[in-house]
């Protein structure tokens, strides 16, 4: 969502990406520029559609949503050919004349996709976007520092209520604050996906409230927070189901103590999308690259890759079998709590950034 960010290797990437408004490209051939989260591409991937179509795949990185955005305005429309936004910019960027129209024609592996992920409020009819991978978003936590009744369904309260961690350090989002303001929002019984200024301003005292808490450390994105979870510095953390399925299978021991939940009152659910910036320099090989990724072996090689689940209904088959737990694929009643963010635009969404820079501020 959301993105992900795998620090492992990111002062390396994004220092080279620094370097250079447009990345360097190899010498010779066809190239397509690229640019996605870090380690949210698997390698094989790149080099099956390198020698598929006799090109390369030069790729850079953005850490933030924000930043892909700068980077667009500031003339990237006409530096990448595949960008990966994530579905609640996705409204913002096509008002904004960012993206070009998908030539579906040229994507007919877009008939691989399940019928809940062809197409969302952010773009109706699939006109600009074609689904990457999706993931959920909720709490890490610590159950030898967070105790929960015997049989309670997990809450927003780990986080929010004092009662229910008087003591032990926490974290929740940052960023663009959408998911922790639409986890307080659901904590206080206003719907995961709320809007307007009378939701949006109970929200904020609440996280005002809770940044006010002797054990509230701050905020901390999905990544850096599993990491202090793994070593004790946090007790608690909102998190991406995939970075911490992905950190478990690397190192199940430091995972024996910490559990990934989806809150009762609503948790939020997201895609990832492919786009074409609206003067890709290479608007033919972008399409054949998104529909390269829409194969069935090629979008399960993806999801085994970084543990994210895929909306390929075809690569439902050629998945491990640790992408189909309840950790990637949520349960009949974890789909019933799961919400996308709102799409905002315009006046509601300079309202909201309002809002938010207010509680970051204080």
């Amino acid at each position: 969502m959301p993105g992900m960010i795998r620090w492992v290797l990111l002062g390396l990437l994004v220092a080279g990406d620094l370097a250079q408004a447009r990345p360097a490209a190899p010498a010779g051939g066809d190239r397509l520029y690229l640019m996605n989260w870090a380690e949210y591409m698997s390698p094989k991937v790149i080099a099956d559609f390198e020698a598929q179509c006799h090109c390369q795949v030069v790729q850079s990185y953005f850490t933030s949503l924000g930043e892909l955005m700068s980077k667009l305005k500031a003339g990237g429309t006409s530096q990448y050919d595949v960008v990966v936004p994530s579905e609640y910019i996705v409204k913002r960027m096509v008002q904004e004349k960012l993206l070009r129209k998908l030539d579906r024609a040229r994507i007919p592996n877009l008939r691989n996709l399940m019928p809940t992920f062809a197409a969302d409020a952010s773009d109706p009819q699939g006109d600009y976007t074609a689904p990457y991978l999706w993931g959920t978003t909720g709490i890490a936590y610590d159950d030898r520092k967070i105790k929960l009744p015997a049989g309670a369904e997990p809450s927003w309260a780990i986080l929010f209520d004092q009662k229910v961690n008087p003591d032990y350090p926490f974290a929740v989002m940052g960023g663009s604050g959408m998911e922790t303001m639409g986890a307080a929002c659901a904590y206080l019984d206003l719907g995961f996906a709320c809007t307007g200024k009378e939701a949006w301003l109970k929200a904020a005292q609440l996280i005002r409230d809770t940044k006010k808490r002797k054990n509230m450390v701050g905020f901390q994105d999905g990544t850096p927070a599993i990491h202090q979870l793994e070593n004790g510095t946090l007790a608690a953390a909102m998190v991406y189901n995939g970075d911490f399925a992905f950190f478990n299978a690397q190192n199940p021991k430091l995972y024996e103590h910490l559990r990934f939940v989806l809150p009762k009152e609503g948790a939020n659910i997201w895609v990832d999308n492919m786009a074409v910036p609206a003067r890709a320099p290479h608007p033919e090989l972008a399409m054949a690259f998104i529909n390269h990724v829409l194969d069935a072996k090629q979008g399960a090689e993806l999801a085994n890759f970084t543990h994210y689940a895929t909306p390929n209904a075809a690569a439902q088959s050629h998945l491990d079998a640790a992408l189909r737990s309840p950790l990637i694929t949520p349960s009949q009643d974890d789909w019933r709590r799961l919400h996308r963010l709102p799409q905002l635009v315009g006046s509601e969404l300079r309202l909201y950034n309002q809002i938010w820079g207010a509680i970051q501020a204080q």
